[in-house]
């Protein structure tokens, strides 16, 4: 499935317009410690470029779950991957999806074109599935990075996580984008784990992104 067609049918619910490439998915998936991974969620997994990277990383008995709000594309997501466990709805719903704490969140969805409101939304709910010392990847692309809707959506990250970072950009990639990195979650005031997190593992040491 072309996810150029699905933007042109449905450019609400489909943010990309060209597919991410082997490469930024490499770049996505390095450094999370999916290979020790339990429970793994996928936000916006479009075609399943992502998906792909990320099985191939985790130890065998690991779950993926993974949350498409296209249905077309979850459809075409649950004939290709069918170990994964797919979930056609919003991001912003994801603790309904989610029951049990995960140790690595990794998105694909479309921060800059959202509303300040609705980025909140689905980074709160993202601090509150994750594991004390759980890990969230996500990508931008290079020329949004210094507009308003990626300074917000950076400012948020930095708000909601006590580790931040950003890999230099890849190229090989339409457009060239660069992956954003956070580690250790904490609540947007900064406060105490939500109770999924106090039921997930202890925190380990983890490096910077």
């Amino acid at each position: 499935m072309s996810i150029t067609r699905e933007f042109l049918r449905h450019p609400m619910l489909t943010g990309a317009v060209a597919a991410s490439s082997p490469k930024l998915a490499e770049a996505m998936t390095t450094g999370l410690g999916l290979e020790n991974a339990r429970f793994v969620v996928e936000l916006g997994p479009g075609t399943g470029v992502f998906t792909g990277a990320i099985l191939r990383r985790l130890p065998p008995g690991a779950r993926l779950v993974a949350v498409e709000i296209n249905p077309r594309l979850a459809g075409n997501l649950r004939e290709r991957y069918p170990e994964v466990e797919i979930v056609q709805g919003s991001a912003e719903s994801l603790d309904e999806y989610v029951p049990e704490a995960a140790d690595v969140v990794v998105s694909g969805l479309p921060w800059t074109v959202m509303t300040a409101e609705r980025q909140e939304r689905i980074l709160d709910r993202v601090t509150e599935v994750l594991v004390l010392n759980g890990r969230f990847t996500t990508f931008a692309y290079a020329h949004a990075a210094w507009t308003p809707p990626g300074r917000r959506f950076a400012a948020a990250l930095r708000d909601r996580f006590a580790v931040t970072g950003r890999s230099p950009v890849v190229w090989p990639n339409l457009p060239p984008a660069f992956v954003h990195r956070a580690a250790l979650p904490v609540s947007a005031s900064g406060s105490r784990p939500s109770r999924r997190r106090r039921e997930g593992r202890s925190p380990v040491s983890i490096p910077t992104p």
